[in-house]
Order: structure tokens, then C-alpha cells, then sequence
């Protein structure tokens, strides 16, 4: 045998003969992919609530695209899923309040049920859902019938199959949160931990009575007094999901020049939170601040975050995160069946009540504010207000900025739904005595937060002119002060008609709990359904109330 062959069989000798065990191995991966789907301030916006023009950076056909909607969301939702081994769905607050028809005749039990059919699986708590109280809060997590209304729906409200945390909304009695602080959830075994909280200027801005016995704590006190909890428990990677944001120029996957609260807020976090998805401000960014990221959606469903994330399998901590809000529009992601027909089963019990027409107006009636911080909208408000509490002796109306959502957008024919959407709080009407000291220091509360301020939109007969270059507190010029062409005496006393929001010092306006004779009325909306109603049709007059100097 030639050498050749010898080479040959050794060497069939030699493959035969390695055993099994010796095989190459498949290589395990240094890393664990996870995809995490977010969404803020959907505010029961079950319906598409318009197009694309409000979204900053938007193409020439998202602009022209209807957007939103929880039947294309849903799509969009289950899509991403199902690409992925690992994926979580969350939100940063605000999911219910200040909704729509379709929802707040409901109190928002279709909007909770709609995300749970969708996998909601956590979200923190914004300030809307305070809007009726921590009881009815707890409501919407636990299910059943609302007190006062009882089941309206077309089926039992079984609650919400998401949890709701509130790590920083705190029992004053036990010292405990009102929800869970946080959630782990594992992926491939590694735990992630989501903390869930609100911004701690709740108080300032839901109705006192909703709340007591709950404080709101410091945001980044609250993060990290957990951090070294979760290290103990051998959890590295860490997500807070805060209702509290900012205001960034650029695009809506962009984030230059971003300001407020959340900037200050994520400088503070501790250094092991990785992820922070935001909230509360309605904008649209994409961010790296200090470090981490930070990510909002916008608002009313019209855009969805998609954060690509990586695991270490070694730290178990994050070692990558990249994110992309995805715009959600209808010709790009049909309709999910299943949400369909919930919005149906809710739509044929609200359909009569959306559509019934009011009253008509000649021009739309828009909530922007002149140079004074009045509006047009704001003004026939507080005239529906006043004229609904002359029973009540009421010579001033006064309206809550914060509480006006939207504009009536349009010419002709307004409906119920359509002033649903502008008033949707179902904030009800207190008239009380004031005397004319309270009232100048009523308005000067209105920069309490100069930051934010709140101008109140007032009624017919009266005005006063304000001073932007003066002091803090000293800005409303006494003498400017008139009602019906006379002045307001310090020590006159006058009936205001105002919402129980403000009377119970919502805004900061701590003087109106001051008030007495307090007499209550009907919702704010029934007083601007009847005004349109018996002014039809009415043409818009010019906001010429309140005058700012400098």
C-alpha cells in the first residue's frame, strides 16, 4: 500500500473516531434583544382624532394622513410583537381624561378596556387620571359599575389588565403608595425593572378634593430612594416611565434644544436609570439627555415609540438602546378587527348623544390667546357661565384655561360631541362671595407658577389691564379693575361664578377657598350647550377683556 492510500484511511480513521462530544457547539449570544413599545397621553382617544399636521418634521403625507385611532394602533402594536422574542408594552400616563365623547360618556372604561385588549402591560399615572379621584382611579384598575352612573357600557367594566404605578403618590396615613412603585419582568431571565410616576405638580392642577390624603413626591427623590432596593434584588436595568416632559425644537424623531421639567428631573436620576419614557407636555422627541435616553410620543394616540434594546447577559444591564417614533397612519396600518368592534359596541349606545346639533356659530371659535392671555373661546364660556348662575347672583364668570382642550373648529352646525371635546371634565359650576381685595389677589395668583401661567378667561362687563414688567404679585393695576363700567372696590363684595375646580383652589387659586355663600350648580358643559343654544347662530366677539402693558 502507497503512502497515499496509508494518509488516506488514518485519515478516514481519524474522522470516524472523533466522538460527538467533541463537535463544535452552538455559540450562545452575549446579549438578550428586547423590544419596548411606548406610548403618553392618549387621553381616550379611541377615534383618529385628525391628520398629521400637528406633528412636527412630518412628511407631506403624514400631514395629509389620517393618524391615531386604537384599531390602528393595535395593528401597528401586534406587528412589532410578533417580530421580536422579547417585547413589553408601556405608557407614561395620561391615557384617560380630558377624552373624547366616545369615552367620557363612558367615564373612559372604553379607552381602559381598549388598551388591555391591545397588551398594555404597565403605565405609570398621569394627572388626568386623577381627574375624578383616587377612587375612581382605583375603579378603572379594579372594575365595576361607576357609583353614580352604574353600568352604561354595553357589557360588565371588568377594570384594566394593565397596573397602574404611582411609586411617588404616597398615603399620607400609611406612608405607602397608592399603586405599586415598580414592576420586574424578566427577559431570557434577566429582570428589568419599569418604575412608574407621576409629576409631583398633580396637586396644582386636579381638583383638591380627588387627592386628600395623597402627597406627590419629588420625581428623582422618589427613582432613587429605589435604586439601591432594586441592586439588592440584583436588578441593573432600570426604565422610569414619568408623566413629566419637555418641549424640544426640530423633528418628532429629534431632540435639540429640548427644555422643562425633564431635563433637570433625568440629571438627578441616579446614574443606573438607563431609559426614560416621558410624558405629559404632548410633544414628540427622541433624546439623549445626561446620558440616557428619553423618548415621547406625542399625544392622542398618533405615534408610537419603538425602543431596540440589548441586554448583557454577563452585567444584565443595558448595553445598547435605540429609539424611533413611528407615526401611526391609517393607510399604512389597517384597522384591528377586534378594536373595531369594541368601538362599535360603545358607538351604538353614544352615537344619538355625539350627534345631536346644539346650536350653530359663524365662524370657529378658537382658544388661542391674545397678547393678555385671553381667548375668544375662553370668553363665551364665561358668558355661558354667567348667564347659567344669575340665579345665583353671579356678576363675574371666570374659566380655567387648563380646562378648555380644543376649539369649536368649525363653521354651522355644533353638536353635543363637539362641545364635549372642549369641556370634557364635567367640572360643575360654584358661585361664592369675593370681596374686590380677593379678586386682585385672585388674578395675581394667576403667576403663582410664573413659569406657567394661568390666566383666567373671564365674562362680559368685566376687565382689568395687567403689567408684564412689574413684580410678581403686584402686576394687575387696582384701578384698571372694572365690572359693568365701574370700578372694583377693594372692600365691595361681588358673587363669582367659578368651577369647583377653582373654587377648591385648583390653579393655586387658594383665595377662592376663601369664598362664602357658596351655592352649586350644573356642569360647566350643560351651561355652554344651553348659551349656543339660545344665541344661535352665534358670531364670536373680539377678546378685548384683559390688557397687557409691556
Amino acid at each position: 500500500m502507497n503512502v497515499s492510500r496509508i494518509f488516506a484511511v488514518l485519515l478516514a480513521f481519524c474522522v470516524v473516531a472523533v466522538p460527538a462530544s467533541a463537535a463544535p457547539k452552538h455559540r450562545v449570544s452575549r446579549t438578550v434583544d428586547l423590544t419596548i413599545l411606548a406610548i403618553n397621553d392618549f387621553h381616550g382617544n379611541l377615534e383618529a382624532p385628525g391628520d398629521g399636521s400637528s406633528i412636527p418634521g412630518a412628511s407631506d403625507a403624514d400631514r395629509t394622513a389620517r393618524v391615531g385611532g386604537a384599531a390602528n394602533m393595535a395593528t401597528l402594536v401586534r406587528a412589532l410583537r410578533a417580530k421580536h422574542r422579547n417585547s413589553i408594552f408601556v405608557a407614561a400616563g395620561d391615557l384617560i381624561g380630558a377624552s373624547p365623547l366616545l369615552s367620557g360618556l363612558f367615564h373612559d372604561e372604553p379607552t381602559v378596556e381598549a388598551l388591555s385588549l391591545m397588551g398594555l402591560e404597565v403605565s405609570a399615572v398621569g394627572n388626568h387620571e386623577f381627574d375624578k379621584g383616587v377612587t375612581e382611579l382605583l375603579r378603572m384598575q379594579n372594575g365595576g359599575c361607576h357609583p353614580v352612573d352604574g353600568c352604561k357600557g354595553p357589557h360588565p367594566f371588568t377594570g384594566a389588565k394593565y397596573r397602574y404605578l404611582a411609586a411617588s403618590t404616597i398615603d399620607t396615613k400609611t406612608g405607602k403608595p397608592l399603586f405599586m412603585p415598580y414592576v420586574v419582568k424578566r427577559f431570557d431571565g434577566i429582570p428589568v425593572a419599569f418604575i412608574g410616576l407621576a409629576l409631583k405638580g398633580v396637586p396644582e392642577i386636579v381638583l383638591p378634593a380627588g387627592i386628600a390624603g395623597y402627597e406627590f413626591r419629588d420625581e428623582a427623590d422618589t427613582v432613587n430612594a429605589l435604586v439601591p432596593k432594586l441592586r439588592a434584588e440584583g436588578i441593573n436595568a432600570i426604565v422610569v416611565l414619568i408623566h413629566e416632559g419637555g418641549t424640544p425644537t426640530g423633528g418628532y424623531n429629534e431632540c435639540p434644544g429640548i427644555t422643562g421639567p425633564i431635563v433637570d428631573i433625568v440629571k438627578r436620576f441616579d446614574k443606573q436609570v438607563d431609559l426614560v419614557v416621558s410624558g405629559h407636555t404632548h410633544q414628540a422627541y427622541n433624546c439623549i439627555i445626561d446620558g440616557r435616553l428619553v423618548t415621547s410620543a406625542h399625544r392622542y394616540g398618533t405615534m408610537l415609540t419603538e425602543i431596540d434594546a440589548k441586554l448583557s447577559r454577563r452585567t444584565r444591564d443595558f448595553v445598547s438602546l435605540k429609539a424611533n417614533n413611528v407615526i401611526i397612519r391609517d393607510d399604512l396600518f389597517a384597522a384591528d378587527p377586534a378594536q373595531t368592534k369594541l368601538i362599535a359596541q360603545y358607538e351604538a349606545v353614544a352615537g344619538p348623544v355625539e350627534r345631536r346639533v346644539v346650536g350653530s356659530v359663524t365662524a370657529p371659535i378658537k382658544n388661542d390667546p391674545t397678547a393678555g392671555g385671553e381667548t375668544v373661546l375662553g370668553d363665551l364660556i364665561a358668558d355661558a357661565k354667567l348667564a347659567a348662575a344669575k340665579n345665583e347672583g353671579a356678576q363675574i364668570a371666570l374659566m380655567n384655561i387648563g380646562g378648555i382642550r380644543t376649539d369649536i373648529a368649525k363653521t354651522g352646525d355644533v353638536t353635543y360631541a363637539d362641545l364635549f371635546a372642549v369641556l370634557p371634565f364635567a367640572n360643575t359650576a360654584m358661585t361664592l362671595t369675593l370681596t374686590g381685595a380677593q379678586i386682585k389677589t385672585m388674578l395675581e395668583l394667576q403667576w403663582v407658577n410664573p413659569a406657567r401661567p394661568r390666566i383666567l378667561q373671564v365674562s362680559r362687563g368685566f376687565s382689568y389691564t395687567w403689567d408684564a414688567s412689574k413684580p410678581l404679585g403686584k402686576r394687575v393695576m387696582t384701578e384698571s379693575l372694572m365690572l359693568d363700567g365701574q370700578p372694583i372696590m377693594p372692600t365691595g363684595t361681588y358673587r363669582v361664578a367659578v368651577s369647583d375646580f377653582l373654587a377648591n383652589g385648583g390653579d393655586g387659586q387658594s383665595v377662592l377657598k376663601e369664598g362664602t355663600d357658596r351655592v352649586t350648580g350644573g356642569p360647566d358643559l350643560d351651561a355652554v350647550v344651553a348659551y349656543i343654544g339660545a344665541h344661535s347662530p352665534l358670531t364670536p366677539s373680539p377678546a378685548e377683556r384683559i390688557k397687557r402693558l409691556n
